[in-house]
């Protein structure tokens, strides 16, 4: 009885450490070849990665805004200025009124002295202002509305504070407060919709590249379909390059958005500090930049198969 010939093609299964190998194998190759071709794929990275910083900068402004109103113990409130002369009675008139009405959370005291203070170490005058001889800056009181307020208990509170002695203004911190939620809900679907228009130009750029990859090795292609790979194995490489473009784009997507950062730091801190709130960034953290690099990676990938997908499915063998 005859046996048949083994098909010398024929795999065993799946083998762990050939797999492994093998993917070893195709990233160093994977590496050295964009190596080779530095200048594009930097082109490639620097698109990708503007592609990225900007949707991702805009979320990162997002939340720090949101925790700015935070700061703010998330309610709206109110600064009463006193005039220059007043007496330390009317001040406790007009603090007395606050605390003792339902609609006020907090009440917190700035005394003249205080807001001098501040006001040298964020102003930088501090040497003109002592030229004047006297403190030109008058006390306040800041308060902190309740969870709800009445709108018509509001004008009638304002009206009762703006009667007593030594008051000079009143200035109401709602519409501030509501404006900034309002910007941090237009930031948030900016935000979205750029995320997707730039996640498909990258998407598309990626698949750019690797088309050109894919070109430059169709007589491999062409050999390595004949002798039986899979399309699998064809691929491979392809969607190993997409990858890498993603990952490079990330690095490069964090390397803007951290620049921005250091350059709007300074103008932040004084502009925070005139409101007496600390500058604390939130969101630029390791978590984010995994996530960045593995969006990037993601977006690399799926231009990789899209590009593989058009071009691999008639590859005609000679």
């Amino acid at each position: 009885m005859t046996r048949a010939a083994k098909d010398p093609w024929r795999g065993s299964g799946w083998q762990p450490f050939a797999w492994f190998r093998d993917h070893a194998r195709i990233s160093s190759e994977s590496i050295n070849f964009i190596s080779t071709r530095i200048g594009t794929s930097f082109l490639v990275w620097l698109v990708v990665g503007i592609a990225l910083a900007l949707p991702a900068g805009l979320w990162i402004l997002q939340i720090n805004m949101e925790a700015m109103s935070q700061g703010w113990e998330g309610r709206p409130g109110l600064s009463v200025y006193f005039d220059t002369d007043a007496s330390q009675e009317d001040i406790d008139v007009v603090a007395q009124a606050l605390e003792g009405n339902k609609d006020i959370a907090s009440v917190a005291l700035t005394t003249a002295e205080q807001a001098l203070t501040q006001f040298k170490e964020y102003s930088g005058l501090g040497d003109a202002l002592d030229l004047l001889g006297e403190n030109p800056l008058p006390a306040s009181l800041t308060a902190r509305f309740a969870d709800k307020i009445d709108p018509l208990a509001l004008d009638d509170l304002l009206a009762s504070l703006s009667q007593l002695a030594g008051v000079s203004e009143v200035v109401v911190e709602k519409t501030w407060l509501e404006r900034l939620n309002d910007l941090s809900a237009v930031i948030s679907r900016m935000g979205l919709v750029l995320a997707i228009m730039f996640g498909v130009g990258a998407v598309l750029v990626t698949a750019s590249s690797v088309r050109l990859a894919i070109e430059s090795r169709l007589d491999e292609l062409r050999v390595l379909k004949m002798v039986g790979a899979t399309q699998g194995q064809i691929r491979r490489p392809f969607l190993y390059f997409g990858a890498i473009y993603g990952f490079g784009g990330g690095v490069i997507a964090s390397m803007l958005i951290a620049f921005t950062l250091v350059v709007i730091e300074p103008p932040l801190q004084s502009l925070l500090g005139s409101y007496r709130q600390e500058l604390q960034l939130a969101g630029f953290n390791m978590l984010f930049l995994l996530l960045i690099l593995t969006i990037g990676c993601f977006l690399g990938v799926l231009g990789a198969l899209l590009a593989v997908r058009q071009r691999l499915k008639h590859l005609e063998l000679f």
